[in-house]
């Protein structure tokens, strides 16, 4: 059975403000077999073991070539970029600011 990969770019985190760990791409293999609670402890478990495997590399070009060399089907995700504005401090303060300034 020839399972799907999913090469992605992970997006920053809400608790990050630089763009570490950002910047390498990543193949995972998609989940073959749903997982599945383990009824006396609570654990979730899968007999899935590829969906333990996640490689990087450092350009999506890289990982597209060693899916193709290795047969590996694959489906590309996009990274969103978030919406950049442009925000000063001293905006704070003006004179015609469209809210009222609380405290």
């Amino acid at each position: 059975m020839n399972m799907v990969a999913r090469i992605y770019r992970p997006a920053k985190t809400a608790m990050q403000s630089g763009k570490a760990k950002t910047e390498a791409w990543f193949l995972e293999y998609e989940p073959e077999v749903a997982r599945k609670i383990e009824p006396l402890m609570g654990y979730t478990s899968s007999r899935d073991m590829k969906s333990q495997i996640r490689m990087s590399f450092e350009s999506l070009e890289e990982a597209i070539a060693y899916a193709q060399k290795y047969g590996i089907a694959y489906r590309i995700e996009e990274p969103k970029e978030a919406k950049r504005r442009k925000v000063s401090y001293t905006d704070n303060f003006r004179f015609d600011r469209q809210q009222p300034w609380t405290h």
